[in-house]
């Protein structure tokens, strides 16, 4: 049985003579949270209608959970929950009603409809909330019940269309904690978003759009090594001076070494050379005196590939 969640091959949408997305090769593997960046105008939004169905390729395919979105819509809707960043509901129904009523909609029958409510407002944290309306509910509250709406039909695949759009820090802390936690339980997540702090907080690999095209995809140390030049920023502490210099430049992996202050030293690695950097300086007979390290964040990725992305597109 395959791991494979959702499949892309040279998927294309045009409309007249604009391309929206432009030959798209995507992955999503089992279980993974995989973050779809890019600016608004991108591509993001039409790849997710195209996987849902919503909307026909014109060129290329598409496999969700083995199935065709164009051809088999309804049986790919019955597996994949979809949270766009505002989610309607009826407003003078509380929590309860309202998932009582997706579920009768999804053809769910007491007493299972009744566990997979209770089951789901749990999860997302409203069980002590589920009889009030949802006109009192804030932006947070309501995206949480969004997800507990999706839970019901138990789906394979969650996706997320910039899910945390608008929410206060808090509410934002809490909706991430659900994504990890959803992952914890088996559900693959794809999640659209522009907002890059918080993709790297939650997401395993991550997949940038620019005008319609896939120009970036892996994890972040991958990207940071191909954009930056090096994967890992290790801050290194020691007595010296020119010996832990020149010994710390001869080590293997290491991109860049540049000295910040009299005894500290930033060097930039293709992998963890912690343990290598410790035992160098100790043979240079220098004196270790601190070592951390810092994945660069997609911030500076991104930045630094806009700042130089003809070059990067041009070796894709």
């Amino acid at each position: 049985m395959t791991d494979v969640v959702v499949e892309c091959r040279d998927l294309t949408k045009q409309y007249d003579t604009f391309t929206a997305v432009d030959r798209l090769n995507l992955t999503v593997r089992k279980g993974e949270i995989f973050g779809l960046l890019g600016p608004n105008g991108a591509g993001k939004t039409t790849t997710i209608l195209m996987l849902l169905g919503l909307t026909e390729p014109t060129g290329g395919i598409a496999r969700v959970l083995g199935l065709d979105p164009a051809r088999q819509p309804l049986s790919v809707k019955a597996r994949v929950g979809y949270l766009p960043d505002q989610v309607g509901f009826y407003d003078n129904l509380t929590a309860r009603e309202n998932l009582n009523y997706i579920a009768k909609l999804n053809g769910i029958r007491e007493p299972e409809m009744s566990r997979r409510i209770e089951q789901a407002l749990e999860q997302v944290g409203l069980s002590n909330v589920a009889d009030r309306r949802v006109k009192t509910f804030s932006r947070g509250m309501r995206q949480r019940l969004g997800v507990a709406e999706i839970l019901i039909k138990q789906p394979q695949l969650i996706i997320m269309d910039e899910p945390t759009l608008a929410l206060d820090p808090e509410a934002v802390r809490e909706f991430l904690a659900l994504i990890r936690q959803l992952k914890a339980n088996g559900i693959t997540i794809l999640l659209s978003s522009h907002l890059l702090q918080q993709v790297q907080a939650v997401c395993d690999r991550v997949g940038l759009f620019h005008k319609g095209r896939m120009v970036l995809e892996g994890t972040v140390s991958e990207l940071a090594q191909r954009v930056l030049g090096g994967a890992y920023r290790i801050r290194v502490e020691a007595e010296g001076g020119d010996l832990v210099m020149s010994a710390l430049r001869e080590l293997p992996d290491v991109v860049k070494v540049s000295q910040h202050e009299a005894r500290s030293y930033n060097v930039e690695a293709r992998s963890d050379l912690r343990a290598e950097i410790a035992r160098k300086v100790v043979d240079v007979g220098g004196k270790l005196l601190g070592l951390s390290i810092d994945t660069p964040s997609l911030d500076e990725v991104y930045a630094r590939y806009f700042q130089k992305g003809a070059a990067y597109a041009a070796s894709a």
